[in-house]
């Protein structure tokens, strides 16, 4: 696959507080924030923020690392270009002060600043509030942005933070005490919660999901996958991204299903 030009969004410069950022628009109606997974805003996560476009939706991208477009594949960069590509993308990211990687009970800074695109695309695309596609790396951070009011339909794909450097690790997610007992109070009165994985992913692993069945209970949606779903092709070691670069986009397997799924929720809890 051939870097995307990403021609088909509209792209702006957004600013929240101090910090501005890029960010890509495409569709008409509420807006659904697509949070690229490492190493950024690849053709494929693109690709999915097509599919949120023809849902009557608008799809955000906001540019947080990578080079925007970039294919991270092997075939497109070289098996070592791939490599150095996405470790040199992780440990920039690592290093940053805007994302919180191994501490447990901390919410990523970013978090903040995604709140903030989602007022101002709130405002911009109207409609009954907003959602959050998270993937990866940026999993949680749809879930942290649940402490408003306005996110609706926060999806959390393969949330891999923090990293599971020790077992206990696993069992907790990228948010502060007071922003998860913020979101379990939002989940009591009727928020809901989508989370996907493969089921032998070590990175978003199961412990992570039954902390979050025993933190919001009936609201967390949770969508588990047979490994033997995933791509045959992805450049993945072990499968990971439900959404992406493991997906077989094709009607009746398991993980075209499972987007239309996430597709679905957010359409259905922003378009009433």
């Amino acid at each position: 696959m051939p870097d995307d030009a990403l021609d088909d969004f509209t792209a702006r410069d957004v600013t929240v507080g101090t910090a501005t950022k890029t960010v890509y628009a495409k569709g008409e109606g509420p807006a659904v924030i697509v949070i690229a997974e490492m190493p950024g805003i690849s053709p494929k996560v693109a690709d999915f923020a097509r599919k949120v476009a023809t849902r009557g939706l608008t799809a955000v991208m906001p540019s947080l690392f990578g080079v925007d477009g970039r294919d991270p594949r092997p075939d497109a960069l070289g098996r070592v270009g791939s490599t150095r590509y996405m470790a040199e993308t992780i440990a920039r990211a690592c290093i940053s002060r805007e994302f919180t990687v191994l501490a447990t009970g901390k919410t990523s800074p970013i978090a903040d600043w995604l709140r903030g695109l989602a007022a101002q695309e709130h405002d911009r695309c109207g409609g009954p509030g907003v959602g959050a596609v998270g993937m990866c790396f940026t999993g949680g951070f749809a879930l942290a942005m649940a402490t408003d009011d306005r996110l609706l339909a926060p999806v959390l794909s393969q949330p891999s933070l923090p990293f599971g450097v020790i077992p206990a690790r696993n069992r907790s997610i990228d948010l502060s005490d007071a922003d998860l007992a913020q979101v379990k109070s939002r989940c009591a009165a009727g928020l809901q919660v989508m989370g996907l994985r493969f089921e032998g992913d070590r990175l978003a692993p199961r412990s992570r999901f039954d902390f979050l069945r025993e933190q919001l209970g009936d609201a967390f949606l949770a969508v588990e996958l047979p490994d033997f779903s995933a791509s045959p092709d992805s450049m993945l070691p072990q499968p990971h991204s439900v959404l992406t670069e493991d997906l077989i986009d094709e009607p009746g397997q398991p993980t075209y299903d499972a987007r239309e799924q996430v597709l679905d929720f957010v359409a259905e809890k922003l378009r009433h």
